[in-house]
């Protein structure tokens, strides 16, 4: 396991707070405002909002609050200005991080996501210093407890068009796709019963670092308080932890 996979498995032994859900709810309503602004309002023409609404489903954000950010996103009702922005950077232990973030006002988001860094043990790079080490791809995470005959669903998943499938602990199957057979691999998993825990639009590292000893509770901390700025939605990472560090944690 490495980068955000490994990232979201730790944050699942975390108690989750009302403040942290609130803000989780922030996140998911921007998203989905920006995916209506940019593709239009229909889930069924944009891919993206249709990722967004699931995203916002699965984490139980209310209908109305998913109505009410798609029509923001459209013009339909009074709505933030809001933009998107990415940076890129290295963290503790020369990990390339990606920073996605959906603003109002970029010159004060770009100031936290600095201060953040130079705390945290990085630094900000310029456009394009590490995007090349990502590609984006469609994950889907399957609850392997519920479907324990690996064979048969990995040969679900490669007839359904995946193009890659593994086991990423004793809980999980991770399912890689091409970004624009995401929804058909998705759709096809579940006609079959076979229905997906989490998925998403996700910039996979090309290649991993290994990051050990005290750059590992750095790198970390640094992620967690990059993702606790409200206007930050995701931090992409190519760190290989190995198991035993994240058993000390």
């Amino acid at each position: 396991m490495a980068g955000h996979s490994k990232w979201k498995q730790i944050k699942h032994y975390k108690a989750a707070t009302d403040a942290k859900r609130g803000a989780l709810f922030t996140k998911l309503i921007r998203e989905i405002t920006m995916a209506a602004k940019m593709g239009g309002g229909d889930p069924a023409g944009n891919a993206r909002l249709r990722v967004a609404i699931e995203a916002g489903k699965a984490k139980s954000l209310p209908k109305e609050n998913i109505d009410r950010a798609i029509k923001k996103g459209t013009g339909e009702l009074e709505s933030v200005d809001y933009q998107e922005v990415t940076y890129e950077g290295y963290g503790p232990g020369g990990v390339a991080l990606i920073i996605d973030a959906v603003t109002d006002n970029p010159t004060r988001t770009v100031a936290d996501v600095r201060h953040k860094m130079s705390r945290g043990g990085g630094n900000l790079g310029t456009p394009g210093s590490v995007a090349f080490m990502f590609e984006k791809k469609g994950q889907l995470t399957l609850d392997a407890t519920k479907h324990r005959d690996e064979d048969a669903v990995l040969e679900a998943a490669l007839e359904a068009g995946a193009e890659d499938f593994r086991r990423e602990d004793d809980e999980s199957y991770v399912v890689t796709t091409d970004p624009a057979s995401f929804h058909a691999v998705k759709s096809a998993l579940e006609a079959k019963g076979i229905v997906p825990t989490e998925s998403e639009l996700a910039m996979v590292p090309r290649s991993t670092v290994p990051v050990a000893g005290a750059d590992v509770d750095t790198l970390f901390k640094l992620i967690e308080a990059l993702e606790d700025l409200d206007d930050v939605q995701k931090v992409w990472a190519n760190f290989d932890v190995d198991d035993a560090e994240l058993a000390d944690l």
